[in-house]
């Protein structure tokens, strides 16, 4: 029933936006399923653990580095097969591939609103780690003036060792390569590097994700302009993470028009 896939085909992906379409209209909120990862899926490692039965998928855990030193699971079960052992069986299989792999952590995503998220992980002696508010913005942003001094252009190869460090200073810490992604962007004051983000223009929508301000030019109104621009650019519908303890952040994306959507817990497991 289990399988373990390195990279998804459109039946796999059609089947899994249909399960998605099933877990939300049940449970509301929305799923941190990454599809612009989903999509780009290509091997050779197993990254995806997929239930079926039959020609119906019933359960589906991805697994996700971001580059970052610690790996994602998120998932969902179908809400008519629920307590079947479904989201524990995929959840082991998860974890054995997460064994063979080189990681800090492994990080276990579960929505708040979740009955059964949160005992699958202290099953696991998972600890809370960190939580997330996730964003939707649908419609026009509030109108900020554009600083005809910043600039906002693609990154370049040749920029991943400057999006490394604006990272590292504002986050402490960087993925090995960045910047060669044709999604991250460099942001720029009078042609000086001074921040970064990543554009995922989606199918149903937008992602803006790695949003970094260097901390030298932080308060300057540089993050509100760019995401501004960014929303407009994007068009009616985009969405976002940020730390339920990153209040400052928090109060620009709301004051721009983004909305809660969920809150996600994230789980550290023992592996």
């Amino acid at each position: 029933m289990i399988k373990l896939s390195t990279a998804l085909s459109p039946a796999d992906l059609e089947a899994i936006a249909e399960l998605e379409r099933r877990v939300v209209a049940a449970d509301g909120g929305r799923l941190k399923l990454e599809w612009d990862a989903l999509r780009g899926r290509s091997g050779p490692d197993v990254e995806d653990v997929l239930w079926w039965e039959g020609e119906r998928l019933l359960g589906f855990l991805g697994i996700y580095s971001h580059g970052a030193p610690s790996l994602e699971l998120a998932g969902m079960v179908d809400p008519e097969a629920r307590r079947r052992g479904i989201g524990t069986a995929l959840l082991d299989a998860a974890l054995r591939v997460c064994q063979a792999r080189e990681h800090s952590e492994v990080l276990l995503v579960v929505p708040r609103s979740s009955a059964g998220g949160p005992v699958l992980a202290q099953r696991r002696g998972g600890k809370l780690d960190h939580s997330e508010h996730a964003l939707r913005m649908v419609g026009e942003p509030t109108a900020v003036p554009a600083d005809p001094r910043v600039t906002v252009r693609a990154a370049t190869p040749d920029d991943q060792e400057t999006v490394r460090d604006i990272l590292r200073s504002a986050f402490g810490w960087a993925p090995p390569t960045a910047g060669a992604d044709p999604n991250t962007l460099l942001i720029e004051r009078d042609g000086h590097p001074i921040g970064t983000v990543r554009l995922s223009l989606e199918p149903d929508g937008a992602g803006i994700y790695g949003f970094a301000v260097h901390p030298d030019q932080q308060g300057r109104g540089v993050g509100r302009d760019v995401l501004h621009r960014l929303c407009r650019q994007a068009g009616t519908d985009v969405h976002l993470e940020v730390a339920t303890d990153n209040d400052r952040a928090l109060h620009l994306y709301t004051s721009l028009g983004f909305q809660p959507v969920i809150t996600e817990d994230y789980y550290a497991l023992p592996y």
